[in-house]
C-alpha cells in the first residue's frame, strides 16, 4: 500500500512530526558538544536502524541497546560501536553476546560477579574480547553496586583475559550520584585502574549533566520523540512531542463521552494524573479509562467535542513503549508522508 499523506492512514496509526524530530536529534547533539562529552543514543526508545543513522550523522559515537536482541539487528544494519547497559545473564545470552563481540566494537555492564564470570566464560570460548564498564547504584535503586563493590569488580575483570574494563556507568545520571561518583573514581584511581568512560544517562539527566564533569559520555533515548511523561517531569514541552498516535472516534452516544479505536495496545496504560494521553486538539479532554481496543474519553471540560469519525492525535504518556507496540510508524512533515519505518527491534526485549 502507498501512503502520501496521513489521511490515508488507517487509525490507530503512530506519527513522528519530522520538524521535530529532527530539532530534538540536533539540540541534544549540541548540548553534548557544549559540555564537551560524547554522545550514545538509546535506541530503545525507536528501535530503528534509519532514525539511529540520523543520530550518528548528527555527531554521536555509537548507539546503546537495551537488550542482546536489539544490539543483533542494528550490528545486522551496519552499526559497529554497540554499548548495552545491562546485566547479561544465562548462557544463550552470553553466547550471543560474545559472538556479536566478535562482529562489533561491543561493551556491556555488570553490577555482581556472577554476570561477570558468565560474561568471561563466553568470551573466552568465542575467542572474543568484550568491554565491561561496572554500573553504580543511583537514588532510583534499580541496579548498580557500591563504590567498594566497584572496586572489587573492576579488579575481576580486569584479571579476565578476553574482558577490558573501561570505566563506569550511572544511571539516571543526576547530580546526587556525584559523591558516589568521585568515591569510585578516587579508589579507581589509588588501586592503578584507569577508567576511559563514565556513561551518565537519562533523558532528565541531561539537564544536569554540567553539574557533574567527571562524565565522558550520556546514553539518551527518550529525547528524540519526547512524551507526556518527560513533559510533566519538566524534561521538556510539549511542542517539542514529536510523536503522536492518530486515532478516530468509534462511538459519541453521551453528552460529554467519546469512545476512540486506541487503547492500551495502541497507547499503551501508563498515566500522568490518571490520563492516559494528551490530546493535542482538546488539552482539557481526559482519557481516564483504556481496554485493549478503546479509549474512553471524558469531554466534560471542552467547550466543543468530536464526533464518530473524526480524528484525534494523541501525544502518549512514555514513547518508547508506544513504539514497541506499533509494527510500523510514520515520518510526516506536514500532513505529507516521507518516511514509512519499520519498527526493525520491535518485541526484542530477551
Amino acid at each position: 500500500m502507498t501512503f502520501q499523506t496521513v489521511d490515508d492512514l488507517e487509525t490507530p496509526s503512530v506519527l513522528i512530526d519530522l520538524i521535530k524530530m529532527e530539532r530534538n536529534i540536533s539540540a541534544m547533539q549540541t548540548r553534548c558538544d557544549e559540555l564537551g562529552i560524547q554522545f550514545r543514543p538509546h535506541i530503545k526508545t525507536h528501535k530503528i536502524p534509519a532514525i539511529a543513522r540520523r543520530q550518528l550523522d548528527a555527531g554521536a559515537v555509537g548507539i546503546a541497546c537495551q537488550k542482546v536482541s536489539e544490539a543483533e539487528v542494528f550490528a545486522d544494519a551496519g552499526f559497529d560501536d554497540i554499548q548495552i547497559p545491562y546485566n547479561i545473564v544465562g548462557k544463550s545470552k552470553t553466547r550471543r553476546l560474545a559472538q556479536l563481540a566478535r562482529r562489533v566494537k561491543l561493551t556491556v555492564t555488570v553490577d555482581n560477579l556472577p554476570v561477570i564470570e558468565g560474561i568471561a566464560g563466553a568470551a573466552r570460548e568465542a575467542d572474543a574480547t568484550i568491554g565491561v564498564m561496572v554500573e553504580l547504584v543511583s537514588l532510583n535503586q534499580r541496579t548498580g553496586t557500591d563504590p567498594e563493590d566497584a572496586l572489587e569488580l573492576a579488579r575481576r575483570i580486569s584479571a579476565c583475559d578476553n574482558l577490558r574494563f573501561t570505566g563506569l556507568m550511572v544511571y539516571p545520571s543526576d547530580a546526587a550520584i556525584r559523591p558516589s561518583l568521585q568515591k569510585t573514581l578516587r579508589l579507581l584511581a589509588d588501586a592503578g585502574i584507569a577508567v576511559e568512560t563514565v556513561s551518565g544517562g537519562g533523558s532528565g539527566a541531561i539537564l544536569e549533566s554540567h553539574l557533574i564533569p567527571e562524565l565522558t559520555e550520556m546514553r539518551v533515548g527518550t529525547y528524540v520523540f519526547w512524551d507526556w511523561g518527560s513533559v510533566s517531569h519538566k524534561m521538556t514541552t510539549f511542542d517539542r512531542c514529536a510523536m503522536t498516535v492518530r486515532c478516530s472516534v468509534v462511538s459519541a452516544n453521551e453528552a460529554h463521552r467519546v469512545i476512540l479505536d486506541g487503547g492500551s495496545k495502541s497507547i499503551h496504560s501508563e498515566t500522568v494524573d490518571g490520563c492516559f494521553g494528551y490530546i493535542t486538539e482538546y488539552p482539557a479532554a481526559r482519557i481516564y479509562k483504556v481496554n485493549e481496543e478503546h479509549g474512553y474519553v471524558d469531554f466534560s471540560a471542552c467547550e466543543t467535542m468530536p464526533g464518530v469519525g473524526d480524528i484525534v492525535h494523541i501525544i502518549p504518556v512514555h514513547t518508547c513503549v508506544v513504539t514497541n507496540l506499533h509494527n510500523r510508524i510514520f515520518g510526516v512533515r506536514g500532513g505529507t508522508i516521507e518516511e514509512v519505518w519499520d519498527v526493525a527491534a520491535r518485541g526484542l526485549v530477551w
